[in-house]
C-alpha cells in the first residue's frame, strides 16, 4: 500500500479543527491561527464572531479594540491590522465575499500562500495542499520532500501526491503531526506511519 492511502485509511474523513460558519469566519481564524494553536483561536472567536462575523463589520472597527480582543492569540498587532485591512478590500473590492481563487486571496493583507491554500480547500472545496509546521515537519520525516521552505514543500507535494488525496492529505498530516509524530517526544510506538518514517530518535526505527 503506498504512503497516500495509508494516510488515508488512517484518517479517512480529516477535518478542520478550527470552529467558524462562513467562509469569512474561516479566513479569520486561519490569519489568528499563526503561532498559534486551534484550541487558543476558537476560544478567542467564540465571543468574537458573536459581534463581528463579516467584513463589513471590521472595516470601522478600531484596530486597539480589536488588538484587545484577539490579544492572547499573539502577534496581535499585526493581526488585528490585517484583519481590517483584509475586511475593507473585501468589501470594497470584491463585493463583501471572501474571493475563490488564488491570485485574489495572497492580494489581500495578512494572507499568504498556506492561509489561501486553506481557504481554497476548506471553504470552497478547490484542492491544495497548505503546509503548515506540521505538514512541513512531517513532509520531511515521511521522505515526501526535503525543502527549505513551506512554499518549495507545498510545490513538491503537489506536483507528488495524486490531487485526489490532496484535501484530506493535508488536514490528516495536520492531525498526525498534532497528536501522534509531534516535534518534541512524538509518540513513535502510536504511529501507523512508521514503515515510512526515517526519523530516528527516542527508539524510533
Amino acid at each position: 500500500m503506498n504512503i497516500y492511502k495509508k494516510i488515508e485509511e488512517i484518517y479517512p474523513s480529516p477535518a478542520c479543527e478550527l470552529k467558524f460558519n462562513s467562509t469569512f469566519e474561516l479566513l479569520v481564524s486561519v490569519i489568528l491561527s499563526a503561532q498559534c494553536t486551534d484550541k487558543r483561536v476558537n476560544q478567542v472567536t467564540e465571543s468574537l464572531f458573536k459581534k463581528y462575523n463579516k467584513p463589513e463589520d471590521y472595516v470601522n472597527l478600531h484596530q486597539k479594540e480589536l488588538e484587545s480582543l484577539i490579544f492572547s492569540c499573539g502577534f496581535y498587532h499585526n493581526k488585528a491590522k490585517n484583519i481590517i485591512s483584509m475586511s475593507k478590500d473585501i468589501v470594497k473590492r470584491f463585493n463583501g465575499r471572501v474571493p475563490d481563487n488564488f491570485d485574489d486571496l495572497v492580494s489581500l493583507a495578512g494572507v499568504g500562500k498556506k492561509t489561501a491554500s486553506v481557504v481554497l480547500a476548506v471553504g470552497y472545496g478547490v484542492p491544495r495542499i497548505a503546509v503548515d509546521t506540521h505538514v512541513f515537519r512531517l513532509s520531511k520525516r515521511l521522505g515526501l520532500a526535503d525543502e527549505k521552505t513551506p512554499e518549495k514543500t507545498q510545490e513538491v507535494l503537489e506536483s507528488k501526491v495524486p490531487k485526489k488525496y490532496w484535501i484530506n492529505f493535508h488536514y490528516a498530516l495536520v492531525l498526525h503531526g498534532r497528536y501522534i509524530c509531534k516535534s518534541q517526544r512524538p509518540k513513535c510506538n502510536e504511529c501507523k506511519l512508521i514503515e515510512y518514517c526515517s526519523f530516528q530518535r527516542n527508539g524510533c526505527k
